[in-house]
């Protein structure tokens, strides 16, 4: 925390409330920072400040939890939507609303969806190189191109067919697969399984409509390990072990910055 977090951030993490709570909180002068009262919204809170929330000390929290969900198709990962859809938090407790979602899964798609209380955690994650692994049904079959694409990766001055209608991202630079396997192809259509390092910008949806072979069901299952074992629209905590690999690599990424 060199650089700071964002005070509505530290509050979010470190309390029971989100960070829409903590900007209110913020402009009613209830936060307290070395003896101040705190209104601006973009006070960072540093190694070292003691943050006070009416009056009392907010104890930085030395340990964070992560959930697993499965999401349906249809929800979206976010936390309202200003067209009344259905999103991942219509099924989750109000006491994981301050959750933080760790990339997302867009409208169509479905499967593993991480989400923790500690926003370093979740910046540390969207930003791995961990493994993402994902079930697709892709139109046509899977052409030499295509494979070619998948082994070596791929620049596409133009790719916009998969993306979200309001993308500003048109060209794309994807990198190799780190395996796939076809599964099944009948019926003009092709069933895989394969695994990425990123899976951001809907990166799978745009890959495979550059070549035409549009992505007709996606399903991310595993991520960093973590594999998805729940019904849909149900979530649990990881497991001990599942605790102790992501403490390991979050420490390994400690001792790499040091």
């Amino acid at each position: 925390m060199n650089d700071g977090i964002r005070l509505n951030k530290y509050l979010s993490h470190n309390t029971k409330h989100s960070r829409r709570e903590a900007d209110e909180l913020i402009k009613n002068g209830h936060i307290k920072i070395k003896g101040k009262v705190i209104t601006d919204l973009s006070t960072k809170v540093h190694k070292g400040d003691k943050v006070y929330l009416r009056g009392r000390f907010v104890h930085p929290k030395n340990e964070f939890t992560v959930l697993v969900y499965n999401k349906n198709k249809g929800e979206l990962v976010t936390k309202k939507d200003d067209r009344g859809r259905k999103t991942i938090f219509d099924n989750l407790s109000k006491r994981y609303h301050h959750y933080i979602p760790v990339g997302r899964l867009d409208f169509a798609s479905e499967g593993l969806v991480l989400l923790t209380d500690a926003p370093d955690v979740a910046t540390a994650l969207m930003t791995s190189k961990l493994e993402r692994v994902y079930y697709l049904k892709i139109k046509g079959s899977l052409t030499e191109a295509i494979q070619e694409a998948m082994k070596k990766g791929l620049h596409a001055d133009v790719a916009t067919k998969g993306a979200h209608s309001k993308s500003d991202i048109v060209s794309m630079d994807f990198a190799p697969f780190l395996w796939y396997k076809v599964q099944k192809e009948s019926g003009g259509y092709t069933k895989l399984k394969v695994a990425i390092s990123e899976g951001k910008n809907r990166e799978l949806r745009r890959f495979f409509g550059y070549f035409d072979a549009d992505v007709m069901d996606l399903k991310r299952v595993e991520f960093g390990g973590i594999s998805l074992d729940i019904p849909p629209g149900k979530s649990r905590f990881l497991t001990k072990t599942e605790y102790h690999s992501l403490h390991t690599y979050l420490q390994g990424l400690k001792n790499k910055r040091d």
